[in-house]
């Protein structure tokens, strides 16, 4: 088990006090781009998946947005099954 995959499953465990690079993290293992171009906000996608989640750069990331990151991946992981 790699450390992105770790990550996602302490995620699912708890998604409380996140930060944007554990996401990134993430986002690289599983093939989703993230794009920041300087804003506020760091915007995540997968060419499979219609979804695009955008997250605020504030330390630690809301739950909420973790959730909604967490769902992204999750539709990836089962294109990719």
């Amino acid at each position: 088990m790699n450390t992105a995959t770790k990550l996602l499953d302490a995620m699912h465990r708890n998604p409380l006090d996140w930060r944007i690079e554990q996401l990134q993290t993430v986002a690289r293992q599983f093939g989703v781009s993230v794009r920041c171009e300087g804003g506020s906000h760091h915007v995540f996608s997968h060419p499979g998946v219609p979804d695009i989640v955008s997250v605020p750069a504030h330390r630690p990331v809301k739950p909420v947005y973790v959730r909604q990151f967490m769902a992204l991946v999750d539709k990836i992981k089962e294109l990719q099954a």
